[in-house]
This record gives C-alpha cells, structure tokens and sequence, in this order.
C-alpha cells in the first residue's frame, strides 16, 4: 500500500504563451502539478493558499484523485498569477508578470492529521515557509525540498537552515554551483550533502538528471525523449511527484528503489509537457506511466 505524501506549495493561476499558442488562468503553482501527477501513485496531503477569485472547479477532479484538500486555504484577495512566454527553444522563457496576492502573506497550516504524513515534499517556496512546515510535521520517514535561485541568492540564512533539516534537496546545476561555490557538480553534490541532506537530486532539464547519495556510485538518467513540447510550466515539480509517488510503493531501503524513482521522475515528467498546464497530467493513467517507464528502460539498456 502507497504511503501518502504532504504537499506544501504554491497554487496559481498562470497566462502561457508560446509557439504552440497560449492560455489564459490555468491552473498552475507547485502544489497543484505535484499533487495531479502523485496522485496517480499514492494519497497525496495537499496545504496552499488561494484567493476568493479562484475558480474551483479547475480542481474538482482532485477530488477522484486521492487528494485531500483540507489544507487548501481560501484567503480574501486574489489568488497567485503568474505568466510568461517560451521562445522557440522551449529551454528559454521570459516572465511577463508575478502577482503574489494572497500568496505573498501566506502562512502554512498542517491540518492535524497532516502531521504524521510519511513523505513531504516542499515545493518552491520562501524557506522560512518551508521552516514552518518542519516545524509543523512529526518524525516524516523522508523529506524533499525545491529550491531556486531566488532563495539562494535573497535568503540564503533560512535555506541553509531549511537543507539541514531535508533528506533530499532537488536542485538544477546552476543552483548547485550557487549554493556551494564548486564548479563541478560531483563536488557541489558532496559539499551539499555534508550539510545534511541523504541525497541531492540535479535536475538537467531536457538533459535528465543525476542521483548522488553519499554510499551509492553517481546514477544518471537522461530525460525520456518528447518530439513536441508544448509547455514545460510545471515540469520540476511533476518530476519531484514521480519521484516521491514512486518511492511510496517501494522501500526507501533499497538503492534501486532511488535509481527507478529518478527514471519515475523523468517519464511521469515528460508527459505534463506535452500540453498547457495540467491538461495531459490529468487524463494520465498508471498503464501510460508504465509503458513509457518500459521504453525508457529498453532505449538505456546496452
């Protein structure tokens, strides 16, 4: 039986545009894409914020996917924005524009029943949220944190509290080498885990992403082939929940266990950018997931 997972994360409404066209307020934020794609694999506790503009019939199908959302709250004002536009080399965008509204005050609260949660992913927030979220929770079997360069930079004080506290920090190259100063990942990778955390993750975008934990050999996977991207909004975080959704059915003991949950990561993720938004994610079934997990393992096997 799949152990459940904590969320905590942003929940938006973002604007894309790119060469494949463009939506308007769809659904977006950290907590919704981890918690569409993890459900799929495990229950899935989720805590954000929304504004009282939100729309709630774009989550109503979490409600058939296992997801619990009575951490979700409902806060006078609007609801996070975002929006941004992707050129033609999908790896390139700009953001047009960042509204926080009622995010920008947001304060987790871990329903009581959130707080002996197995697994808990922190998505991509201000790590003194991410803070107040481990100082919220009771004795987790494992804990994720994302990161990014914003916080590296503005915060770092209350990020390096918050690896100290992780088992697993999920970072890309440049983040890595921001946080440690190296210039080569395997040594950024190795300070990193000094400090704390049992594995570092680095994604490598369209490259993949590689696994380093202190007793294991370096494990890469490269990223499951997509012909037509259409928006990679959300890729990260749908990553993170193949990862942990995968590692809710297997046992945490097990090195294989954290090589097959990165090939997890990296096929559940290759389906959330073939539409805007949600919209493949949420008509995902664990047969596709499977299937593409076995061509996956026949494309890397020599």
């Amino acid at each position: 039986m799949a152990k459940p997972i904590l969320v905590v994360g942003s929940a938006a409404l973002d604007s894309v545009e790119g060469p494949a066209g463009k939506v308007e307020d769809a659904l977006g934020g950290s907590s919704f894409f981890f918690s569409t794609a993890a459900s799929l694999m495990a229950p899935v506790n989720l805590v954000a914020v929304i504004g009282t503009d939100f729309p709630m019939e774009k989550i109503e199908y979490l409600k058939d996917r296992n997801v619990d959302l009575e951490g979700l709250e409902v806060a006078e004002g609007e609801t996070f924005r975002w929006a941004g536009r992707y050129l033609d080399d999908p790896n390139q965008r700009e953001t047009l524009y960042t509204k926080l509204g009622v995010f920008e005050e947001f304060s987790p609260k871990i329903p009581e029943h959130f707080r002996s949660t197995p697994l808990v992913f922190l998505g991509n927030i201000h790590p003194a949220l991410q803070l107040q979220v481990l100082d919220q929770i009771e004795k987790p079997e494992l804990v994720v944190l994302d990161t990014m360069n914003f916080w590296i930079h503005g915060t770092p004080d209350e990020l390096k509290k918050a690896i100290e506290l992780v088992d697993v920090l999920i970072v890309n190259d440049e983040e890595a080498f921001d946080l440690t100063g190296k210039s080569d990942l395997r040594n950024a990778a190795n300070d990193l885990m000094s400090r704390g955390p049992r594995a570092i993750v680095v994604k490598k975008g369209q490259h993949g992403a590689v696994l380093y934990q202190p007793d294991e050999d370096i494990f890469f996977a490269p990223a499951f082939p997509v012909q037509h991207v259409v928006d990679p909004t959300g890729a990260g975080d749908t990553f993170a929940a193949g990862f942990l959704g995968y590692l809710a059915n297997h046992p945490l003991q097990d090195p294989m266990s954290w090589r097959r949950a990165i090939v997890n990561g990296s096929v559940v993720a290759s389906y959330v950018v073939e539409d805007f938004s949600m919209n493949r994610t949420k008509a995902l079934t664990n047969s596709e997931i499977e299937s593409r997990f076995n061509r996956f393992r026949e494309m890397t096997q020599f």
